[in-house]
């Protein structure tokens, strides 16, 4: 089910998630608090910040697009089917949003490479701007983009983050079984 849910697909089928994540990473990475953090964090807490992030995308898509399935039903067949579907679908998000962390990831790196002056970026974190240093900041601010799309996903239509996060045979078989519940 996961496989067929195209789960690599779910970024770009989020266009305004993906649009507030690339805005908020691009600013993340010019502004010197953020430099600072970044390299005063050690790798626990950038664990900490990838993960809490990473959750948070996977909880909103869920919560926000109603995609959890809870089933009326109280026959065992029914609960272990709900079961599936809510496996199914957590690992499809959650797989769709370390896609998306990673991506976030490399961009800002780029966009550091790109953008930041070593001499500046001393200066304001009393630390020198290398290869460590570039990653640490690609990590941290692909956290911060990774809540930014977060709540950018909160602008796209429950339709969008189900045709995003699910095959089409998938949402027919869910839309299915919502109209048995519902009749």
């Amino acid at each position: 089910m996961v496989r067929a849910n195209r789960p690599w697909r779910l970024v770009p089928g989020l266009s305004k998630a993906l649009a507030a994540a690339l805005a908020t990473g691009a600013i993340a990475t010019v502004d010197d608090t953020v430099w600072s953090l970044a390299t005063s964090l050690g790798t626990p807490r950038l664990v900490v910040a990838t993960v809490g992030s990473v959750g948070l995308m996977i909880g909103w898509l869920i919560v926000d697009a109603n995609l959890w399935h809870r089933t009326t039903e109280g026959s065992p067949e029914a609960r272990q089917r709900s079961v599936l579907y809510n496996t199914s679908t957590l690992v499809t998000v959650s797989i769709g949003a370390a896609v998306c962390y990673v991506g976030l990831m490399v961009v800002s790196f780029v966009w550091a490479l790109f953008v930041l002056n070593g001499h500046v970026f001393a200066s304001a974190t009393r630390h020198p701007l290398n290869a460590q240093n570039y990653c640490t900041l690609s990590w941290f601010v692909a956290s911060i983009a990774t809540v930014g799309g977060a709540l950018g996903s909160g602008l796209e239509s429950d339709e969008a983050i189900r045709a995003a996060a699910y095959s089409t045979r998938e949402q027919e078989r869910r839309h299915m079984l919502q109209g048995e519940h519902d009749g």
